[in-house]
């Protein structure tokens, strides 16, 4: 034990990770350790002979696992974020082990008896307001995962439960396969004809890289976006687009089998469960509670936005017919006359915005923002190991106060998948009066510096930055006893408010005059360059919109079925978003085949939850506008009743108990301009 990295104390710096001595070999051996450890523990709560009590059964059970939670937690990120083949084979083998393991806890007759006997007692306990959550949060998640089941249907759950995990495994290393699989590789000064200098050179660094002559562009963000705004060359745009679009349908990375798998195992276990859809399962625990209220939201959001987005193509359509273009627009044309429009009618553009957002002054902004707020410092921490040279690590403190590391990964490598994503090593508990603070993991796919110049980022780069930041603040300044009940482990439609509440300063000139500045000159960004980028904010707000809005149509669609599609992945998402179609379809393209949010990434039923959190930010930074963007003590209020809280209590409560009211949902069509009062 002592000789494998994953088992033995690292003896690192506040317990962090030993990442320079593990290796592919350490975690099957580690996992297995910590699986015979787990259920040891978990045998020794069932045959505990005395009366089940909250100590004996639901602390014990909160506390057991400590070792395979710090295994499970360190492969299954790094399968995301520095994954090979080996990983990826490795997850697949223990996948069937953690899910007979989880469900031998989930399904133990005996423990959900000794469970369900503390909380028929609960009224008499005597418990904390957060032993009381606790409680209550365990017994409802044994009632969700099959304790109630008969013992005959238990075994038939499980294997449902070790399916679905496997599949959806499959569908994430499909996606990341066929993104890195493909190239488009230019040889001619001609093809690049429209990309602006720093597009060229970061390809001409791809090529390099891999060895070749040219400019080599790829399916990461930060290669294919730059390239579908600026490219003139319509050809290769639509090649691009196309390969975007096209993968995981009909090539060796096909995931419709793995879809049709994920969707009818969702829904068989929902149904096992008493549930008509695998979203009324899903919602249940939700801030919506229900999926007619998702679906009327969404509904109700689509129909409010839609005429925007139309008149947004519309008008872009005009517009690129006034300036030489003939035919209909089509989605590889959206993003190049878009950007042309918005360049021609605010003078902004990445172009001009970039030099002034260098990465690592966004990220000393960023530091300083939270500093204001919250009065957090950030100190970098050399002497901690991490898992590729490109990560970086920070102590970060409230005063004296350890609050907890911040692991920051923020360039593409064909090891990390695409996207950008907040997640922990380590969750913050308490043990016998001995708090442990977390360790949380911030990771993006940001335009790497080359050897001319340095990352540099888009003005929406800044934004998922400040996003994926605002995720780290609710697991950094998490307060509690309880790993299951803090920091981000809230309900998913709540989960998103911190992350899209930090993206408002963005667009704030008070804050971005406090850093941006230009890498080579050192002169401050021109106010008018500002107030430009500010004027632009809403620009094609609706398009957005509904872009998104499709997103959480395909999603519930998918898990409102009472049984697969007879469709195709592709048929039926053109059938479900044919009446908000705001561009042509494209036949053999489709999103669903490498939408790994919904597939592999825990937002099943649930791609609504960014727009439902969106209204609750726009409505809680509308507070900080009538106070001050940097105003203390609305921070504190924030901090206080949302980061700090968790799942303490329900996310309507922490809500009212910031805002002092429900949200409004017409305060996020007013911030982008999408109203009656802002037409």
């Amino acid at each position: 034990m002592n000789e494998n990295p994953l088992l033995a104390a690292s003896g690192n710096p506040f317990g962090a990770p030993a990442f320079d001595k593990i290796e592919n070999r350490h975690y099957v051996p580690a996992f297995e350790q910590a699986l015979a450890e787990a259920k040891a523990e978990v045998d020794a709560i069932i045959a505990d002979p005395q009366e089940p009590t909250f100590e004996n059964t639901v602390l014990a059970l909160e506390r057991c696992g400590k070792r395979l939670n710090t295994v499970e937690e360190i492969f299954f990120n790094l399968n995301e974020a520095c994954t090979d083949a080996e990983m990826q084979q490795i997850a697949e083998q223990m996948a069937p082990k953690l899910t007979e393991f989880s469900m031998y806890v989930s399904l133990s007759e005996e423990l959900f008896s000794r469970v369900k006997a503390v909380y028929e007692r609960r009224d008499s306990l005597s418990l904390s307001k957060e032993d009381s959550r606790l409680l209550s949060e365990t017994y409802k998640s044994y009632a969700r995962n099959g304790a109630n089941l008969p013992a005959a249907d238990k075994a038939t759950f499980s294997k449902l439960s070790e399916e679905l995990s496997i599949a959806s495994l499959k569908f994430g290393n499909n996606t990341l396969g066929a993104t890195n699989a493909y190239t488009l590789e230019l040889t001619q000064e001609s093809q690049l004809e429209g990309l602006p200098d720093f597009v060229r050179e970061a390809a001409a660094e791809e090529a390099a890289t891999r060895g070749k002559e040219g400019w080599v562009f790829t399916l990461d963000h930060p290669s294919f976006v730059p390239f579908m705004q600026y490219s003139s060359r319509r050809d290769l745009r639509e090649q691009l687009w196309k390969a975007y679009n096209t993968r995981c349908i009909a090539d060796k990375f096909d995931n419709e089998a793995n879809i049709r798998q994920i969707v009818d195992l969702s829904t068989r276990r929902a149904r096992m469960l008493g549930y008509g859809t695998y979203a009324d399962y899903a919602t249940e625990e939700r801030m919506a509670k229900n999926k007619e209220t998702v679906l009327a939201f969404v509904e109700d959001m689509m129909a409010k936005c839609l005429p925007y987005a139309r008149k947004d193509v519309a008008d872009l359509q005009e517009y690129a017919r006034s300036n030489g273009f003939e035919g209909q627009l089509m989605p590889w044309d959206f993003g190049y006359w878009s950007e042309k429009l918005r360049t021609e009618r605010y003078s902004v553009n990445d172009e001009l915005l970039k030099p002034y957002f260098q990465l690592e002054t966004v990220r000393e902004a960023i530091f300083n923002l939270a500093e204001t707020l919250y009065g957090l410092s950030f100190v970098r921490r050399e002497d901690i190991p991490v898992y590729h040279p490109d990560v970086q690590v920070y102590e970060v403190r409230d005063g004296a106060r350890f609050m907890g590391l911040l692991y920051m990964d923020f360039f593409p490598r064909e090891s990390k998948r695409g996207g950008a994503w907040m997640t922990s090593f380590r969750d913050l508990s308490i043990e016998d009066g001995v708090e442990t603070r977390p360790l949380i993991q911030l990771v993006t796919n940001f335009s790497k510096p080359t050897a001319d110049m340095p990352s540099l980022l888009t003005h929406d780069e800044v934004t998922t930055f400040l996003h994926e930041f605002g995720h780290c603040l609710h697991g950094l300044l998490a307060e509690g006893s309880y790993a299951s009940l803090t920091g981000t482990s809230v309900a998913r439609d709540f989960v998103e408010l911190p992350s899209q509440f930090m993206e408002n300063w963005a667009f704030e000139p008070e804050w971005l005059n406090t850093f941006a500045r230009h890498y080579k000159t050192g002169e401050a960004i021109p106010q008018e360059l500002i107030d430009r980028l500010v004027a632009a904010k809403n620009y094609h707000a609706g398009y957005a919109f509904v872009r998104q809005l499709q997103f959480c149509t395909i999603d519930m669609a998918w898990y409102t079925a009472r049984e697969v599609p007879a469709a195709s992945p592709v048929e039926f998402e053109h059938q479900v978003l044919a009446p908000t179609a705001v561009m042509p379809v494209i036949e053999g393209t489709a999103m669903s085949p490498q939408f790994t949010h919904i597939f592999s990434g825990g937002y099943a039923a649930g791609y609504y939850s960014y727009k439902w959190a969106e209204v609750l930010e726009a409505d809680a930074f509308a507070l900080f506008k009538e106070k001050g963007i940097f105003d203390r003590e609305v921070a504190a209020s924030f901090r206080e009743n949302i980061l700090s809280k968790g799942n303490l209590e329900d996310a309507d409560v922490l809500y009212r108990n910031f805002r002092g009211r429900d949200p409004r949902p017409e305060a996020l069509l007013e911030q982008n301009g999408l109203s009656e009062r802002t037409k």
